[in-house]
């Protein structure tokens, strides 16, 4: 048994104390956060600060894979989270039949139950309260490392300072403190090396907005949450209860739509949108939320084959992180922290950060890899449909991915490819290995218009933001 700091009560860090503490270790979680989640769904949402998570209040998605891991390692949080009426989902079932061919074996692997971040961290912060061997304590700000050194071994972390002046010690120290954790520079500071850093801006911004249903009906399902359009994407997300949240994804440096951070100008743009009335026909909870400054950050703390420092880890968005559109970081963070357990079980805690990395590398930087690789992909998309100019990339993978896009909605096998993609539950090859699949998905979707012909153009969005073109006026009108 060893004793672990955990540093960050977050969807990851509560997750992976809970499964550290159920193989025998002891947890302590540090927050910096003070306040408590207490209330229903709506008190929660309105009133708990959590100003440690900048994307607190965000659009959120739990995935499948997240779904099922849970279900494996952690069930109880399930539970809890259904009892706080988190919303059961099928992201293939939810579809009209005509586009699914009706239910197929195996469709409950894409199945999930998602709610708003709030809600979701309360319910996995209420299991933490009640497992045994995981202490949470909030309102710890972690100032420093506590460290060792010995004459030619790497630096030692034992435990944390934390403000006030007060230590913690410990066997080894998980950073759970997300993209902008500081832990590295503690390290540095210590006398380590810096661990390895890659680091470079998204380059996405979401004008996104929540919404409860009027009638107690959510939104009538007619795409893919994730759609793609001229200049700029659409998320369609189901929360907790009657909830859920839209937004528009666009480029950063698209300075035309940035009005859509104003409510009228956003609602403009929608109208224009086809299929997006029952989405935004309900109780607005929220104005426009606007996230930008996204970063793609990986990070190593082994380098060139040799610790910067033993006894600390990090894991999820501390470990790497990516563009946030739909749950793939806190899937990619409930899987990095079932790696960190597995690994304990057979390495003691003052060798695991060697074997830790090698296992990270194997197993999740893949998933690392591939969402930046759609993402910078997306965005020089984004970039060319702006500039008026088609997107040539050389990279057959993004052929593939656009042609597996253009046929979901025309195949059911093309469909469930996606959705398995999407929903992290395989990778494109692994996905696009099911007999027939790719042949489909080569005849439907090659070649294909890359966006419905009756969705707007970028330019016809600008008009809508502006307020300024007629043609537009009229067609809001009519809808």
């Amino acid at each position: 048994m060893s004793e672990i700091l955990v540093l960050g009560a977050g969807l990851n860090g509560l997750a992976t104390a809970m499964l550290l503490a159920r193989d025998g270790h002891q947890a302590t979680v540090l927050e910096r956060d003070p306040a408590e989640p207490h209330g229903d769904n709506d008190e929660l949402w309105q009133t708990w600060e959590r100003r440690g998570v900048n994307q607190f209040n965000q659009l959120h998605f739990m995935l499948p894979r997240w779904t099922a891991t849970m279900a494996a390692e952690l069930p109880e949080v399930l539970v809890e989270l259904e009892r706080r009426g988190g919303a059961r989902w099928n992201s293939v079932r939810a579809l009209p039949e005509a586009v699914t061919g009706g239910a197929h074996p195996g469709d409950e692997r894409f199945e999930t139950i998602t709610g708003r971040r709030p809600v979701v961290e309360a319910a996995l912060a209420a299991v933490a309260a009640r497992t045994p061997g995981v202490t949470v304590r909030r309102g710890v700000r972690v100032t420093g490392l506590v460290t060792e050194r010995r004459l030619g071994a790497p630096v030692r972390v034992e435990g944390v300072r934390t403000a006030g002046g007060g230590t913690e010690r410990a066997d080894l120290v998980v950073d759970a403190l997300g993209h902008r954790s500081p832990i590295a520079g503690m390290l540095e500071a210590a006398g380590a090396p810096r661990p390895h850093e890659e680091r470079e801006e998204a380059g996405f911004v979401y004008y996104c907005r929540h919404f409860s249903a009027r009638d107690g009906q959510l939104p009538a399902v007619t795409a893919l949450p994730l759609q793609h359009f001229h200049g700029m994407s659409i998320l369609t997300l189901p929360g907790d209860g009657n909830t859920w949240g839209v937004g528009f994804v666009t480029s950063s440096r698209d300075r035309a739509l940035r009005g859509l951070r104003e409510e009228t100008a956003w609602s403009r743009a929608m109208a224009l949108v086809p299929g997006m009335d029952s989405w935004v026909d309900g109780v607005p909870l929220t104005g426009v939320q606007v996230i930008a400054g996204i970063e793609d950050r990986y990070r190593r703390y082994v380098v060139d084959s040799r610790p910067v420092a033993t006894g600390v880890v990090a894991v999820g968005d501390a470990w790497a992180c990516t563009n946030p559109s739909i749950g793939r970081g806190a899937s990619i963070g409930l899987l990095h922290a079932v790696l960190l357990r597995d690994t304990l079980q057979t390495t003691p805690t003052d060798r695991v950060v060697h074997a830790f990395d090698a296992a990270t590398e194997q197993a999740m930087r893949p998933w690392y890899e591939a969402t930046r690789t759609f993402d910078r992909h997306r965005l020089a998309e984004i970039d060319a449909d702006l500039a008026g100019t088609p997107y040539r990339t050389p990279d057959p993978s993004w052929a593939m991915a656009t042609a597996l896009y253009a046929a979901a909605l025309l195949d059911p096998g093309a469909l469930r490819a996606q959705s398995e993609i999407g929903s992290m539950i395989a990778m494109p090859p692994e996905a696009l290995a099911t007999p027939g699949v790719l042949e489909r998905v080569m005849a439907l979707g090659t070649p294909a218009p890359r966006y419905p012909v009756d969705a707007p153009r970028h330019e016809d969005l600008v008009s809508a933001v502006q307020g300024t073109d007629p043609r537009v006026t009229a067609r809001i009108a009519n809808v």
